[in-house]
C-alpha cells in the first residue's frame, strides 16, 4: 500500500463498537472483496471491502474476520484469517501479510491461515445461536455481481439452517457514520492531496486544453502524494457537459469563454474526499458566470451553517431547496408563478438543481451513516449545491467536505482549497 501504516488502535476501537452492539451468543463474519477479472489474465486493481477494512485494517484479498464476543476460548473472540504466503507468492505477487504483520496491522492476536477457516468456523458455530451476515443495504446500492460476501451468505445459510440470522448493516450504519479522530485525520490527508491537485490544474488550465489532460494532471499530483488515485470516477465537464451530472467521458476540448465543472478528489488509505469546483477556461468569469457562481456559493455557505447536531437530513434538504429557490428567483431563472404553481413532489427549483445537497462521506464516497435520525458530532458530510442551465451551456457546482462539531458550524476539511472568485482568477492569472 502507498499509505503510511495506520495505528491499529483505530481498528480495535471500531471492533469494540460493533461487538458491544451484538446479541448474546452471536458471531459476525466479514469477507474481503474478490479480485475481479477483465478477460484473459487481466484483473481490475484490488480494492478492499470497506467493512472488513474498517474493522481490521487488513487491506488484502482472501481475508475473513470473525467476531465472537462470547466465545468460550478467549483467543477466538476476535479472529482474522489471511491467505497463507510463501516464497513463490512473494516473488510473483509481492509481499503478503504474515501472521505477525497481520497482528501489527489489525491489533488482532489470533491469526490463522485461510485454509483453517472451515474447521475453526464450524467449531465456533456450535457455541453460537445467532449469525450476523454482512449484506449490502446502502440506500444507493445497485450491485448485480455476486460478491465474495454474497457467496458466503448463501453458503452459510445452507450449512447452518438452524441458526438465527441477524444483520450487520444496521450496526455499521450507526458506527461508521460517526468518525473517530484518526479517521478524520485520514480524510484531512485525502483533502490536502486533493488541494494540491486542484492548485495544479488552476495553473495548467487554459483555452485549448482537453478534459482528459486535466484529468491526467490531477492523477499525477494525487499519486505522487501517496494516493491510489481518484476516490471516484472523475468528472471534468467543460461547457454544456456540466449539465450531465455524471459526465465521465472527459474527452472534449476546453474552449475560451466556457466554464469547467470538476468533480474530482483523491483517496488516501481507502478514505475518500469529494470536491467540486467550477472554473473559467480563460481564467476570468464573465459577469453572468460570476452571478450564477456566487449564487451557488451563497447556497453552499448557508447550507453549511445548518449542519449541526440535531438536524434531520430530510428537513435539511427541504431548507436547502428554499434557499436555492430564492437564488433562482434572483437570477431570473424562476418567477413567482413558477413557485406558486410548483408540484410539492418536484419543486420548481428542481429544474435547475435536481440532486441532493449532502451525503455522508468516509471510507465510501457515499458512505454508510444514519439518515433518518438527527445528525451527530463527528459525522462527515459533503455540501454540494449546483445550478445547471443547459440553455446557457453552463453548469456550476461547488462542494466541500465538513465535519459536524458538538457546537457551532461544522469544520471544513477543504477550507484551504480556493473557492472565492477573486482567488481563483488570481491563481489562474499566474
Amino acid at each position: 500500500m502507498k499509505y503510511d501504516l495506520i495505528s491499529n488502535r483505530l481498528f480495535s476501537k471500531n471492533r469494540k463498537k460493533f461487538m458491544d452492539r451484538m446479541e448474546p451468543k452471536s458471531i459476525a463474519v466479514f469477507n474481503s472483496n474478490d479480485i475481479y477479472p477483465i478477460s484473459a489474465d487481466s484483473t481490475l486493481p484490488f480494492q478492499q471491502h470497506r467493512d472488513i477494512f474498517y474493522l481490521s485494517g487488513a487491506d488484502q484479498e482472501e481475508t475473513i474476520l470473525v467476531l465472537f464476543p462470547h466465545a468460550m476460548d478467549k483467543k477466538h473472540r476476535v479472529v482474522l484469517f489471511v491467505r497463507e504466503t510463501n516464497a513463490h507468492i512473494a516473488v510473483w505477487e509481492g509481499e503478503k501479510l504474515t501472521k505477525e504483520k497481520a497482528t501489527e496491522v489489525s491489533g488482532i492476536e489470533t491469526i490463522y491461515w485461510l485454509s483453517d477457516f472451515e474447521k475453526i468456523f464450524f467449531d465456533l458455530m456450535t457455541e453460537a445461536d445467532t449469525l450476523y451476515l454482512n449484506t449490502n443495504e446502502h440506500y444507493r446500492q445497485a450491485v448485480t455481481t455476486q460478491t465474495r460476501e454474497a457467496r458466503f451468505v448463501e453458503k452459510v445459510k445452507h450449512d447452518f439452517p438452524a441458526h438465527k440470522v441477524a444483520k450487520s448493516n444496521p450496526i455499521l450504519q450507526q458506527i461508521r457514520g460517526v468518525k473517530e479522530p484518526e479517521e478524520i485525520e485520514l480524510m484531512q490527508k485525502a483533502c490536502d492531496i486533493t488541494e494540491k491537485g486542484f492548485r495544479r490544474v488552476l495553473e495548467f488550465t487554459k483555452p485549448g486544453v482537453w478534459e482528459y489532460e486535466i484529468e491526467a494532471e490531477l492523477l499525477h499530483e494525487f499519486v505522487r502524494n501517496r494516493s491510489r488515485g481518484f476516490a471516484y470516477s472523475p468528472i471534468i465537464a467543460s461547457g454544456n457537459n456540466a449539465n450531465v451530472l455524471h459526465y465521465l467521458e472527459n474527452n472534449k476540448q476546453c474552449l475560451a469563454g466556457d466554464l469547467i465543472l470538476m468533480d474530482t478528489a483523491a483517496e488516501y488509505a481507502n478514505y475518500s474526499s469529494d470536491l467540486t469546483r467550477t472554473i473559467p477556461v480563460s481564467g476570468k468569469f464573465t459577469s453572468r458566470q460570476k452571478e450564477v457562481y456566487e449564487a451557488v456559493l451563497r447556497v453552499k455557505n448557508e447550507a453549511t451553517k445548518m449542519m449541526v447536531p440535531g438536524t434531520l437530513w430530510a428537513e435539511y434538504h427541504k431548507e436547502c431547496g428554499k434557499i436555492m429557490t430564492s437564488e433562482l428567483l434572483g437570477l431570473g431563472l424562476l418567477d413567482k408563478a413558477d413557485v406558486q404553481n410548483e408540484d410539492p413532489k418536484w419543486p420548481a427549483y428542481k429544474k435547475y438543481f435536481m440532486h441532493g445537497t449532502s451525503h455522508h462521506i468516509g471510507l465510501d464516497t457515499h458512505d454508510y451513516g444514519e439518515l433518518k435520525t438527527p445528525m451527530k458530532a463527528n459525522m462527515v458530510f459533503t455540501v454540494e449545491p449546483g445550478i445547471y442551465i443547459p440553455e446557457e451551456k453552463m453548469g456550476v457546482r461547488l462542494e466541500d467536505d465538513v465535519v459536524i462539531q458538538k457546537e457551532g458550524e461544522p469544520f471544513n476539511l477543504m477550507k484551504n482549497i480556493p473557492i472565492e472568485v477573486e482567488e481563483i482568477e488570481e491563481l489562474m492569472a499566474k
